[in-house]
């Protein structure tokens, strides 16, 4: 069975009339940070309005002032950023007009607006949450301190909360932890946390970051719902265009802490005056379609005969009653790139950390055929043949700066694989790594420096430089550019269908992003609850999807295009059908 959403653009009244005025204006607001280096201009000068019933987009890269733009809003600034100069005014509920920044980051009159009358969702939900209070703790106390509730009347109307942001069972899940909830529960609980007080401003941070597209598409129906019951005026972070396109009443474009553009929805994407706008709309619009160096990676394989490399054959990995991977079958050609997709849970990242045996398989066979003849079953080999296959097939993880050991140089990072197998040292190993670091983009001269002293996106190149550093066969890649901006993104995909090119490498690509295994892959396999119900050409997959879980992930995917806007309906796959399905 398949449940039919319909897209909350449907149902959104006319956003209130400009002459009601804004809820909060920001005025010529500037952020600096000291450094030993000089003064650094976080936000220089920028402003803006918001209204009620409106969403306001500020997109831009990582490091354009952003997500400090939210913070200064609320006061919230981390050490040691102050807030040089400008006014924040908000039109409070007694229609009174306050400056947030005369307040000071530590009064009671801000204390007082701060979650009660502007809320922010932050980015990373898991950081945000106390691992050592209950869900239910964290929401009732703004409920305690800002409304003055008892704690049975807060506890009442935190299971309401739960209940409106879909949690199930609401009743259950008030008293557990926040590491017992999935990515985008925890980016719910954030959302009840912020409306717990019906705010009349909304600060959203990347809530939908590094989640799934059909979790990513019920986050933002919800806010939009909430926004619609209550009226409120949002400020949406983000560098997602794909978001903004679907979501954006109004935008402002933001690089190096100054606005560069700001405008309509159709005017941004459609005739934007800036190089950089149109930097960040070209970007996203190249994920839309087949990257040419694939194309052209693709004819030439295609001209020679299939050769398997790895074959995967009913594999299973089981936790007491869970199932993560299911009876999975996947062969994997040389020079091939083969897309993993589907929703967190899906059993996608156990199934590469069972290849590499990071997480032992309960059953079946992944058999890897050695250059030069032979073959080795990795769920059967031994420690040191399994240390040896693991020099050919390599990893690169989701996330770069728990990859790398922050006490450890970048030189150190990417020349130990060369010393744990006693490969190379001395000079020998510092020529190597200058000559990967320049392969993957980065100055040869910084390998003294540690990985605080690079952005996510070099920091992402530096872990390829260390997994292509034996000249492996097989590449593993774990979500490699979730985190990362569009223009990042499509540089780093690239970067990677070069490297294949000159090395001849395979691929396994595992993805929520069905725009990144469109653009980087050849074959995409679909995983759902730990099986694969679907596999096939991209392209195949992508425009003609059979099994209506890919079709309800596909319905979810969101295109940099406001032309676009509700006009796709969307579907969620409740699993009904699951049991009639056998994987193909």
């Amino acid at each position: 069975m398949i449940i039919s959403s319909a897209s909350v653009h449907e149902m959104k009244p006319p956003a209130s009339p400009e002459c009601d005025g804004p809820l909060l204006s920001v005025e010529e607001l500037r952020v600096s940070f000291p450094t030993r280096n000089g003064l650094v201009k976080a936000v220089d000068g920028i402003s803006f309005e918001v209204h009620p019933g409106r969403t306001l987009c500020v997109v831009g890269e990582s490091g354009s002032g952003k997500s400090v733009t939210g913070k200064a809003i609320l006061n919230i600034l981390d050490a040691p950023g102050e807030i040089a100069d400008g006014r924040v005014m908000l039109r409070r509920r007694n229609g009174k007009v306050m400056d947030l920044v005369r307040l000071g980051p530590k009064s009671r009159e801000i204390r007082e607006v701060r979650g009660a009358e502007v809320a922010m969702i932050f980015q990373e939900p898991m950081s945000s949450l106390s691992p050592v209070h209950t869900i239910g703790d964290q929401i009732t106390e703004s409920l305690i301190l800002h409304l003055g509730m008892s704690k049975a009347d807060a506890r009442a109307r935190c299971i309401e909360l739960l209940t409106q942001v879909e949690i199930p069972r609401p009743e259950t899940a008030i008293d557990q932890y926040s590491f017992e909830f999935s990515g985008g529960m925890r980016q719910r609980v954030m959302i009840a946390m912020a409306l717990s007080c019906n705010p009349s401003v909304l600060i959203a941070d990347e809530p939908t970051t590094a989640l799934d597209v059909t979790t990513q598409a019920e986050v933002l129906d919800l806010i939009e719902r909430l926004q619609v019951d209550y009226g409120m005026a949002v400020i949406f972070i983000t560098h997602d265009m794909g978001v903004v396109a679907e979501i954006a009443d109004d935008i402002i474009v933001m690089n190096r802490g100054v606005i560069v553009e700001r405008g309509k929805p159709e005017a941004i994407f459609h005739n934007a005056q800036n190089d950089y706008t149109r930097m960040l709309v070209d970007s996203a619009m190249r994920l839309e379609e087949k990257s040419e160096l694939r194309k052209a990676a693709q004819s030439e394989r295609e001209a020679r005969p299939a050769e398997p490399i790895l074959t995967i054959k009913d594999l299973t990995k089981q936790y007491s009653a869970v199932k993560a991977v299911d009876g999975v079958s996947i062969t994997l050609n040389r020079g091939e790139s083969v897309g993993v997709v589907g929703e967190s849970g899906s059993g996608k990242t156990t199934l590469g950390k069972c290849i590499l045996r990071m997480i032992e398989p309960t059953s079946g066979a992944i058999c890897y055929d050695v250059p030069g003849g032979g073959q080795v079953d990795l769920v059967k080999a031994g420690r040191k043949q399994l240390r040896e296959v693991r020099r050919d097939i390599r990893m690169i993880f989701q996330d770069p700066m728990s990859s790398l050991n922050p006490r450890m140089t970048i030189a150190q990072s990417v020349g130990e694989p060369f010393l744990v197998n006693g490969l190379l040292s001395g000079k020998a190993l510092d020529s190597a790594v200058a000559e990967l670091l320049e392969m993957v983009g980065i100055n040869p001269d910084w390998r003294e420096r540690y990985p605080h002293a690079f952005s996510g996106g070099q920091r992402q190149r530096i872990c390829i430089a260390r997994a292509i550093s034996l000249e492996p066969n097989i590449i593993v890649a774990d979500e490699a550019t979730a985190a990362l901006d569009v223009s990042l993104r499509a540089q780093m995909l690239d970067l990677l269908i070069s490297i294949q090119e000159k090395m001849g490498l395979s691929f396994l690509f595992i993805s929520h992003d069905i725009g990144v295994i469109r653009y980087f892959c050849d074959r995409m396999v679909v995983m759902y609850r730990g099986r694969i119900v679907e596999q096939g050409d991209v392209d195949t997959v992508y425009h003609a999807p059979s099994h209506p879980y890919t079709q309800a992930l596909l319905s979810a995917v969101l295109h940099p295009d406001p032309s676009r806007r509700g006009s796709v309906q969307r579907f969620r796959y409740n699993g009904e059908e699951e049991a009639k399905l056998a994987p193909q």
